[in-house]
Protein backbone atom coordinates (compact mmCIF):
# COMPACT_ATOMS: atom_id res chain seq x y z
CA UNK A 1 0.00 0.00 0.00
CA UNK A 2 1.70 3.38 -0.93
CA UNK A 3 2.38 5.74 1.94
CA UNK A 4 1.44 8.66 0.71
CA UNK A 5 -2.05 7.78 0.75
CA UNK A 6 -2.30 6.77 4.50
CA UNK A 7 -0.31 10.01 5.31
CA UNK A 8 -3.18 11.96 3.64
CA UNK A 9 -5.66 9.90 5.92
CA UNK A 10 -3.72 10.43 8.69
CA UNK A 11 -4.04 14.76 8.05
CA UNK A 12 -7.47 13.63 7.61
CA UNK A 13 -7.71 11.98 11.11
CA UNK A 14 -5.55 14.84 12.92
CA UNK A 15 -7.87 17.11 11.46
CA UNK A 16 -10.98 16.16 13.08
CA UNK A 17 -9.76 14.95 16.01
CA UNK A 18 -8.45 18.99 16.33
CA UNK A 19 -11.77 19.87 14.99
CA UNK A 20 -13.24 18.38 17.52
CA UNK A 21 -11.07 19.22 20.29
CA UNK A 22 -11.16 22.79 19.34
CA UNK A 23 -15.40 22.76 19.51
CA UNK A 24 -15.17 21.41 22.79
CA UNK A 25 -12.58 24.05 24.13
CA UNK A 26 -14.59 26.99 22.84
CA UNK A 27 -17.75 24.93 24.88
CA UNK A 28 -15.56 24.85 28.03
CA UNK A 29 -14.92 28.68 27.27
CA UNK A 30 -11.24 27.97 26.56
CA UNK A 31 -10.92 30.51 24.20
CA UNK A 32 -6.86 30.50 23.78
CA UNK A 33 -6.87 26.62 23.41
CA UNK A 34 -10.24 26.75 20.91
CA UNK A 35 -8.18 29.53 18.27
CA UNK A 36 -5.22 27.27 18.98
CA UNK A 37 -6.88 23.99 18.06
CA UNK A 38 -8.74 25.34 14.75
CA UNK A 39 -5.51 26.99 13.16
CA UNK A 40 -3.99 23.62 13.79
CA UNK A 41 -6.95 22.43 11.90
CA UNK A 42 -6.38 25.17 9.23
CA UNK A 43 -3.15 24.32 8.66
CA UNK A 44 -3.18 20.61 8.11
CA UNK A 45 -5.82 21.36 5.85
CA UNK A 46 -3.91 23.58 4.26
CA UNK A 47 -0.68 20.63 4.16
CA UNK A 48 -3.57 17.96 3.15
CA UNK A 49 -4.50 19.79 0.46
CA UNK A 50 -1.08 20.29 -0.85
CA UNK A 51 -0.26 16.63 -0.58
CA UNK A 52 -3.28 15.51 -2.21
CA UNK A 53 -2.95 17.19 -5.30
CA UNK A 54 0.39 16.71 -5.64
CA UNK A 55 -0.01 12.93 -5.17
CA UNK A 56 -3.05 12.73 -7.63
CA UNK A 57 -1.24 14.66 -10.22
CA UNK A 58 1.61 11.96 -10.04
CA UNK A 59 -0.62 9.05 -9.41
CA UNK A 60 -3.60 10.00 -10.79
CA UNK A 61 -6.65 7.78 -9.05
CA UNK A 62 -7.29 4.40 -7.70
CA UNK A 63 -10.58 2.66 -8.53
CA UNK A 64 -12.94 0.95 -6.26
CA UNK A 65 -12.84 -2.55 -6.52
CA UNK A 66 -16.21 -3.27 -4.59
CA UNK A 67 -19.14 -3.86 -5.99
CA UNK A 68 -23.09 -4.16 -5.82
CA UNK A 69 -24.21 -2.41 -2.36
CA UNK A 70 -21.22 -1.84 -1.06
CA UNK A 71 -19.86 0.63 -4.95
CA UNK A 72 -23.18 2.21 -4.12
CA UNK A 73 -22.30 3.04 -0.14
CA UNK A 74 -18.85 4.02 -1.61
CA UNK A 75 -19.89 6.25 -4.08
CA UNK A 76 -22.65 8.32 -2.18
CA UNK A 77 -19.88 8.65 0.76
CA UNK A 78 -17.41 10.06 -2.12
CA UNK A 79 -19.75 11.93 -4.29
CA UNK A 80 -20.76 14.08 -0.68
CA UNK A 81 -17.49 13.93 0.15
CA UNK A 82 -16.16 15.84 -2.52
CA UNK A 83 -18.87 18.50 -3.67
CA UNK A 84 -18.81 19.20 0.14
CA UNK A 85 -14.96 19.60 0.49
CA UNK A 86 -15.18 22.11 -2.16
CA UNK A 87 -17.33 24.37 0.11
CA UNK A 88 -14.56 24.16 3.22
CA UNK A 89 -12.53 26.43 1.75
CA UNK A 90 -14.32 29.22 1.39
CA UNK A 91 -16.47 28.38 4.60
CA UNK A 92 -13.42 28.50 7.01
CA UNK A 93 -11.41 31.42 5.29
CA UNK A 94 -14.90 33.37 6.05
CA UNK A 95 -15.49 31.80 9.50
CA UNK A 96 -11.91 32.36 10.66
CA UNK A 97 -11.59 35.88 9.06
CA UNK A 98 -14.47 36.68 11.35
CA UNK A 99 -13.25 35.53 14.22
CA UNK A 100 -9.99 37.75 13.66
CA UNK A 101 -12.30 40.96 13.44
CA UNK A 102 -13.37 39.80 16.48
CA UNK A 103 -17.06 39.82 15.03
CA UNK A 104 -17.98 37.31 17.01
CA UNK A 105 -21.35 36.83 16.62
CA UNK A 106 -21.13 36.52 12.72
CA UNK A 107 -18.82 34.21 13.81
CA UNK A 108 -20.71 31.86 15.64
CA UNK A 109 -23.29 31.82 13.02
CA UNK A 110 -20.26 30.77 10.38
CA UNK A 111 -19.35 28.29 12.24
CA UNK A 112 -22.49 26.29 13.31
CA UNK A 113 -22.53 25.38 9.50
CA UNK A 114 -18.61 25.43 8.65
CA UNK A 115 -17.99 23.28 11.70
CA UNK A 116 -20.32 20.31 10.45
CA UNK A 117 -19.56 20.86 6.75
CA UNK A 118 -15.48 20.63 7.83
CA UNK A 119 -15.72 17.49 10.22
CA UNK A 120 -17.83 15.59 7.75
CA UNK A 121 -14.74 16.31 4.62
CA UNK A 122 -12.58 15.30 7.29
CA UNK A 123 -13.88 11.97 9.03
CA UNK A 124 -15.40 10.89 4.67
CA UNK A 125 -11.97 11.38 3.84
CA UNK A 126 -10.58 8.91 5.99
CA UNK A 127 -13.83 6.57 5.46
CA UNK A 128 -12.81 6.76 1.83
CA UNK A 129 -9.31 5.89 2.21
CA UNK A 130 -10.02 2.86 4.26
CA UNK A 131 -12.81 1.50 1.78
CA UNK A 132 -9.97 2.15 -1.23
CA UNK A 133 -7.19 0.82 0.62
CA UNK A 134 -8.24 -2.19 2.90
CA UNK A 135 -12.28 -3.00 1.99
CA UNK A 136 -10.10 -5.26 -0.86
CA UNK A 137 -7.90 -7.17 1.30
CA UNK A 138 -10.78 -8.55 2.46
CA UNK A 139 -12.17 -10.12 -0.41
CA UNK A 140 -9.32 -10.92 -1.54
Amino acid sequence: MPAWPSFNAGLNFLGACLLTLGYFMIRRRQVKLHRLCMSLAFAVSIVFLISYLLYHYQAGSVKFQGIGALRTIYLGILISHTALAALVPPLALRTMYLALKKRYAEHRRAARWTLPVWLYVCVTGVIVYLMLYFLPLFHA
